[in-house]
């Protein structure tokens, strides 16, 4: 193309929606048109962070008065996706939807549908795929430089996001719908594994295979107060042999404010995602996202961290603007995340009967 895409983004209720702002703002293939906000608190605070750029009350007004846009990226509660899917797929504006579509296998099917009779883009935003260190290591895997590959242990551990984004810790927003854990358990799905659906898509994309058994647990939630899981363990196999260990917990403590910055860290690490890859020839271990800077800083001379590993987020939207100009479908789209979701609903069947589960 020789003009820049014309791109919103709606809602701006996600933990992944500030990372976007410098990304849209600064590629050049790329003109940040407007956006649209999930209430007044978040409105008036893109107004503070992201001048210039108009901000609507809802998604239809914001797309009456830009017809101009092409495409959108969702940074919504799980809930509102397929809504915004609708409004696009009518527009025949390409889409960049967060990491969860949806939980319901109806609903999945029906974005499927829409995005397939419009004709348009839909990518779904995993960053890790971008990640250097998990291009390595997948570089190192399809070299064969450990031989067969035996096994996948994964962690995807961070602070609960749901002190800034209140929907994470609603059933009905994050899941879908109110679905209780397991028999005389009062909390809901929706948690954790909810946020953390990485892991579970990089064991299928180094693996080249589809999850054949899976057997989750959950543990007593750190955080009492929640209505959902906040720490589970993940074990299983793929269907070639591939044995897996999978954890993607809230298993990092953290202060309650309102606003994600420097104190809210308990730990100085708020994120911590680690992989390793055992085969019959060696081993491969790595912290994806080590290379960060740690010092001593306000508030309360905690001992912080100031995260290096943006290059993922400008990898992941390059994928999106070259889909839209080639009329490529993107490496993860919708088909091929379904079964990432399936993984993960099998996660939370295993947790409620205690029994594993085949797929």
């Amino acid at each position: 193309m020789d003009q820049p895409i014309k791109i919103a983004l709606l809602s701006l209720n996600h933990g992944h929606t500030r990372k976007y702002y410098e990304v849209l703002r600064e590629n050049p293939k790329l003109e940040f048109v407007a956006a649209s906000a999930a209430d007044l608190n978040t409105k008036e605070l893109f107004k503070k962070t992201v001048p210039g750029v108009p901000v609507y009350d809802s998604d239809e007004e914001l797309f009456d008065k830009h017809p101009e846009i092409q495409a959108a990226i969702l940074a919504s509660p799980n809930c509102d996706h397929l809504r915004q899917m609708r409004l696009c797929a009518e527009r025949g504006i390409h889409i960049l939807s967060m990491k969860i579509p949806t939980f319901d296998m109806a609903e999945y099917d029906e974005m499927i549908r829409l995005v397939e009779q419009a004709g348009i883009v839909c990518q779904v935003e995993l960053e890790l795929h971008y990640n250097p260190v998990m291009q390595r290591i997948k570089d190192l895997e399809s070299q064969n430089s450990i031989g067969t590959l035996l096994s996948f242990t994964a962690t995807n551990i961070t602070l609960s996001p749901v002190w800034a984004f209140p929907w994470q810790g609603d059933p009905a927003q994050s899941f879908g719908k109110r679905v209780p854990l397991r028999d005389g358990d009062d909390r809901f799905c929706g948690g954790a594994l909810c946020d953390h659906p990485h892991i579970f898509d990089m064991i299928r994309w180094v693996t080249h295979s589809e999850f054949d058994t899976i057997y989750a647990q959950v543990a007593p939630n750190l955080r009492p107060d929640l209505e959902e899981e906040d720490m589970l363990s993940v074990i299983g196999r793929m269907k070639n042999g591939v044995t897996f260990s999978l954890d993607p917990s809230w298993s990092r403590m953290e202060e309650r404010i309102p606003v994600p910055g420097p104190g809210w860290e308990v730990f100085p690490k708020r994120m911590q995602v680690d992989m390793t890859l055992v085969g019959d020839q060696g081993v491969l271990s790595a912290d994806l996202f080590g290379p960060n800077i740690y010092h001593n800083a306000g508030p309360d001379d905690r001992y912080l961290v100031q995260y290096t590993y943006f290059d993922e987020w400008v990898g992941l939207i390059d994928e999106f603007v070259d889909c839209i100009e080639n009329h490529k479908e993107p490496t993860i789209n919708l088909k091929w995340h379904q079964n990432t979701i399936r993984a993960m609903l099998a996660c939370y069947n295993s947790i409620r009967t205690g029994q594993p589960v085949k797929l």
